[in-house]
């Protein structure tokens, strides 16, 4: 899906661009997976699984969400560097069009920026304009209590739990959460 680029403030006053990304942004969207991968515990890939992105898919990969009707992907650029990225999907089955998904991730180094914030209100306007829309989903994990801050900020409610669902390297089992937002056309 094509977006218009847009241009937001951060808190600490830089200018920020949300825009889908494009073939030029290749080399930093691939450092951004690497680097992002090492920064959290809260990804669902380590920085040595990051091999399997590749010029040529990231390629298509953008190139496949532009065309699509229903996926979006944006990045946040700051000074030329990719600081975080979020994608909606929205499902095409009869059954289940009436739920989209969410997923948002970010460098460390501008966290507290304001960032989430404006990808989060982007995805939930774009969701709001498909009537057929009726809530957006997505997944944190046991700990990230930063993400789910941000996710409650904008309505979203946990809705169940999958136990052990991530086995991180040192051995520990950690819980992911569901969370829902009901999408009611009458929100500001």
């Amino acid at each position: 899906m094509e977006f218009e680029a847009k241009t937001i403030r951060l808190k600490d006053g830089r200018e920020a661009i949300l825009r889908c990304p494009g073939e030029e942004d290749i080399p930093g969207m691939l450092e951004y997976l690497y680097v992002t991968s090492g920064e959290t515990e809260f990804l669902l890939r380590y920085p040595e699984e990051c091999g399997k992105y590749t010029y040529e898919g990231e390629k298509a990969l953008f190139e496949r969400m532009k065309a699509s009707p229903t996926d979006l992907m944006l990045a946040c650029l700051v000074e030329g560097k990719v600081a975080g990225n979020c994608q909606l999907t929205m499902n095409t089955k009869l059954k289940t069009r009436h739920r989209g998904s969410v997923a948002i991730a970010q460098r460390k180094e501008f966290w507290n920026l304001g960032i989430g914030s404006a990808m989060f209100e982007e995805m939930i306007r774009i969701a709001k304009q498909r009537p057929y829309l009726r809530q957006l989903e997505l997944e944190f994990i046991e700990g990230n209590s930063r993400a789910r801050a941000l996710y409650e900020k904008f309505g979203f409610r946990i809705a169940g739990m999958h136990p052990d669902a991530i086995l991180l390297k040192d051995g520990r089992l950690l819980t992911e959460y569901l969370m829902i937002k009901p999408l009611e056309r009458n929100e500001a």
